[in-house]
């Protein structure tokens, strides 16, 4: 496979900042997937950066100390070569942000807490050409296994409205349907149980519509300024309008199913799509079709400011994807777990020039 014509190679000086980032962060979270890596292989993106190729980088990572590692610059620049990812329209491409709610919630059902989050249903089967029903909208990749055959799965109205009650799939509940909400749009959330444990729940599949945010719904209809659309100014809205959090909230169909999953380390934060646990301010989540997981991909956002006051300029690794997140200069920045890693990612959405490290093996014949 040949490198895509996406890519140009660049030299390591036109990097902003790539000199005074602090590399060794990023090491540490290329490390994991280094590891990961070992036992099962990600697969190769369309546009050509091969995961055997990192089978080099990969084997020196692992074998290097994280705890008394140094010399990050150095190993990166021995085993990759830059080269600046090229939109396919525009000439930047674009970043926002993820996070991982921190929300209270109940084991039971009560008075206050009456918002669940579900598990996977048993009759949920996955999706793909083999067992496809004529007909069926192609983009499904779940639906409902009946005595008549597959069909389309319950939506978030269905589901909300009771389709699944009473099949003891409610993981725990929450007060607020809004969080609720934006747990599925996260894809994971650490829940502060009443009882006083810590429970983490993470992506375990979906019902398979297409996702349709709130933000987009509420510019059209002229409630909010595309400019002004943020995660707070959405979640302002609803607080000022729950008469209405259903009438916007059922027009995006999708609906998420969860699983619980440990908090070994409270500074990382759930095992997502490369699984491996997120890194806060080092894992990009990338378009899984056309990236390889485990890709370095140096950053430049110049007017994102919102992580540490300064211009965004950092090494990021390829270890999430999301349904929103297409194309080759398309990415969505790990943020942290809990409400300031949520301030943070609610209100990123700027433009960013993505550049990926791309194995050395794969230079030859490559147009600069």
């Amino acid at each position: 496979m040949s490198l895509s014509q996406s890519f140009r190679e660049v030299s390591w000086a036109e990097l902003p900042n790539w000199r005074e980032d602090a590399l060794e962060e990023a090491f540490i979270a290329f490390q994991k997937s280094a590891v990961h890596a070992l036992g099962k292989p990600y697969r190769t993106g369309a546009l050509g950066i091969d995961f055997a190729l990192f089978s080099e980088a990969y084997e020196e990572a692992r074998a290097i100390d994280p705890e008394t590692q140094a010399g990050a610059r150095t190993f990166f620049e021995r085993h990759f070569s830059p080269h600046r990812v090229i939109p396919d329209s525009g000439e930047r491409g674009f970043v926002t942000g993820f996070y991982e709610p921190e929300v209270e919630a109940s084991p039971q059902k009560t008075d206050r807490f009456r918002y669940p989050l579900f598990s996977r249903p048993a009759d949920l089967v996955d999706i793909d050409d083999g067992n496809r029903p004529a007909g069926m909208d192609p983009y499904l990749a779940f639906g409902r296994e009946t005595a008549a055959g597959i069909v389309e799965y319950f939506d978030r109205a269905a589901i909300e409205q009771g389709a699944l009650a009473g099949k003891n799939l409610e993981i725990a509940w929450l007060e607020d349907p809004v969080d609720v909400f934006f747990v599925h749009v996260q894809g994971a959330a650490r829940l502060t149980m009443t009882d006083g444990r810590l429970k983490r729940v993470t992506y375990a599949a979906k019902s398979g519509h297409r996702f349709s945010g709130p933000g987009h719904k509420l510019v059209n209809l002229g409630e909010i300024s595309q400019k002004d659309v943020t995660m707070q100014s959405i979640r302002a809205w609803f607080r000022e309008n729950p008469a209405r959090i259903a009438e916007i909230l059922w027009q995006n169909r999708s609906f998420i199913f969860f699983r619980e999953a440990p908090v070994d380390d409270p500074e990382l934060g759930p095992v997502a799509a490369a699984k491996v646990p997120l890194s806060p301010g080092r894992s990009i989540a990338v378009d899984r079709l056309l990236h390889t997981f485990g890709t370095p991909f140096f950053i430049d956002a110049p007017t994102l400011t919102a992580f540490d006051g300064k211009p965004f300029r950092r090494l990021m690794i390829a270890q999430d994807t999301g349904s929103a997140i297409t194309g080759p200069a398309r990415g969505d920045l790990f943020a942290g777990s809990g409400f300031a890693a949520g301030e943070i990612a609610g209100v990123i959405r700027h433009p960013a020039d993505f550049y990926a490290l791309v194995p050395k093996v794969l230079l030859s014949g490559v147009p600069r």
